[in-house]
């Protein structure tokens, strides 16, 4: 995936009630991809773990709670600023971290300039797309 627009944070895993575990973020968006952020989490050296959600559904949640199902994301407050909340979950596993909310809305603007909300489709190669989709069927 070609990324156009990448940043780093340090979001936190929250494993129990005042007890959190830094973990470096990477925050990715490109407009090969224009529906779509990426948040990979370093959970070690050697492993990460990257999310994929709809950059509509983070827009909103760093404004209001918003989310079902796998992906929950909503702002909020800490002793050391303003956050966002995200919570994921998989079949027998839950996750939530918290981040600065500054960083994430900051990146999240500068997707947006790159790509205008609404603009999503003018980016989209619907011809690759589907001769791609062929070629694994066919």
């Amino acid at each position: 995936m070609d990324v156009f627009i990448e940043d780093v944070c340090e979001m936190r895993l929250v494993a129990a009630p005042g007890l959190d575990i830094p973990v470096p973020t990477r925050l990715s968006y490109s407009p090969y991809d224009p529906y779509a952020v990426h948040f990979t989490f370093a959970a070690g050296t050697a492993s990460a773990a990257t999310w994929v959600f709809a950059r509509e559904l983070l827009a909103l949640g760093v404004r209001e709670p918003c989310g079902e199902g796998d992906v929950r994301i909503r702002p909020g407050r800490s002793p050391n600023g303003d956050i966002v909340s995200i919570a994921l979950s998989a079949p027998g596993q839950e996750a939530l971290f918290e981040g600065p909310l500054e960083d994430v809305r900051s990146w999240l603007a500068r997707t947006c300039e790159e790509v205008p909300p609404g603009r999503e489709s003018k980016f989209l190669d619907l011809e690759d797309e589907l001769r791609d989709v062929l070629e694994e069927v066919g």
